[in-house]
């Protein structure tokens, strides 16, 4: 099996997306709203990105997303 293509995505409260990259593939960087979003995205730029780097046809590349995300939460006092 191929070494996997692993994307980073990175939650950006301001713009309200994920904001992904790649040290694997350098040229791959995208945003989408939600992670669902964001996987059927790399499904069609992570083929296209290999082929204008000149990849042979390498089948089936696997991926792993690791995501991050920074949140809150209120402690508000008791009723």
């Amino acid at each position: 099996m191929a070494r996997p293509i692993v994307v980073r995505a990175d939650w950006d409260p301001e713009a309200e997306v994920w904001v992904a990259g790649s040290a694997d593939l350098p040229a791959l960087i995208t945003e989408a709203e939600s992670i669902e979003a964001l996987r059927a995205k790399l499904q069609v730029m992570i083929p296209e990105l290999l082929e204008l780097d000149g990849a042979a046809d390498v089948g089936n590349v696997p991926i792993e997303i690791v995501a991050y995300a920074r949140d809150t939460v209120g402690m508000g006092s008791a009723a």
